[in-house]
């Protein structure tokens, strides 16, 4: 069964298939729940500049790692490059910065963070237009981009290299301009979000999948209503196929949620920083979903994205942006 803990990558570099997810938690937060998440037994830790705590994690990893009870190798540190930098020439900077925040040498995994551009002020705020949306920068090239990212791997500054937000034309695109492949796509997927058609396609071209808000994410509720924007999110641990399956097992909801996840070979980075849901959010390999419980499951899709970008107020003027209209609410 250790096996099915892993997935492999294209370049034979295996990634935890259960992770922990980072967005959404202050420094205080992601620091108990780094301690916690590494006392339980994670090993795969997802983060990116953009939430704000890369920090936080990096005084955590320095600690564990100058203490001997954990080694750099058996750490899988994932980061992203940013919307705002998502231009070739910021590339090394951009992970020069997180590597230093980190307290790190290299990252196991460098992804592109949107397959979208935005544009930035001086001081870091948002440029916004006359109408007070956000300014997209529509030069965005993603060949130009992936070049540089390569270069992140000559040098040794991340091991593996992928994408996340990105669609199944995106990623075609990337395959025919590349010379090392994607090795991972971490897109939104959850029961109520499967991407069938993209986790398919990403599969046949031997590029992983990361599931980001696999239990649904309900705090973006609180994040979108702080950018003015009223919107029910559901929540996936209270479908009564869900509970009843749960029951079955004498699991929780959100471990089943996960398993179904697992099952299907893609990886699962939930987040929490509750110290008992991060155990019981990594105990998931003691039980199995019968067929019947994988197709009743895979019969609740809805086509319901939690993260529609939305709260980018105007990037939907993006060309490379494809999450407006794609799905119903």
């Amino acid at each position: 069964m250790a096996d099915s803990k892993f997935l492999t990558f294209n370049n034979g570099e295996k990634m935890p298939i259960i992770g922990i997810g980072t967005w959404q938690a202050s420094d205080e937060e992601i620091e108990t729940a780094i301690d916690a998440a590494l006392e339980a037994g994670y090993r795969h830790i997802d983060t990116a500049p953009v939430y704000g705590n890369e920090a936080a994690i990096g005084r955590v990893l320095k600690r564990w790692l100058d203490s001997g009870k954990v080694k750099r190798e058996d750490l899988f540190i994932v980061t992203k490059l940013p919307p705002i930098s998502n231009r070739p020439h910021e590339v090394e900077p951009t992970i020069t910065k997180s590597l230093a925040d980190l307290q790190l040498k290299y990252v196991d995994l460098y992804l592109i963070h949107t397959p979208f551009t935005i544009n930035i002020n001086e001081d870091g705020s948002f440029k916004l237009d006359k109408d007070g949306l956000m300014e997209v920068d529509v030069t965005t090239n993603h060949a130009a981009t992936w070049a540089a990212m390569e270069a992140l791997v000559e040098k040794g500054l991340a091991k593996s290299i992928g994408v996340s937000n990105f669609s199944k034309d995106q990623v075609a695109r990337l395959l025919k301009n590349c010379k090392i492949r994607p090795a991972n796509n971490q897109i939104e997927h959850h029961i109520y979000l499967q991407q069938r058609d993209l986790v398919d396609f990403c599969k046949a071209e031997n590029v992983t999948v990361t599931a980001y808000s696999p239990l649904g994410s309900r705090g973006i509720a609180n994040f979108n209503a702080g950018a003015g924007i009223v919107r029910e999110v559901p929540n996936l641990m209270e479908i009564p196929e869900v509970k009843e399956i749960a029951a079955a097992h004498g699991k929780t909801p959100a471990q089943v949620l996960l398993r179904w996840i697992v099952d299907t070979g893609v990886s699962a980075i939930p987040k929490s920083t509750n110290p008992t849901r991060l155990k019981q959010n990594l105990d998931i390999f003691d039980f199995k979903l019968t067929a019947e419980e994988v197709a009743k499951l895979s019969s609740l899709d809805k086509n319901f994205r939690v993260c529609d970008f939305a709260f980018f107020h105007g990037v939907e003027r993006h060309p490379e942006f494809t999450f407006q209209n794609q799905y119903t609410n």
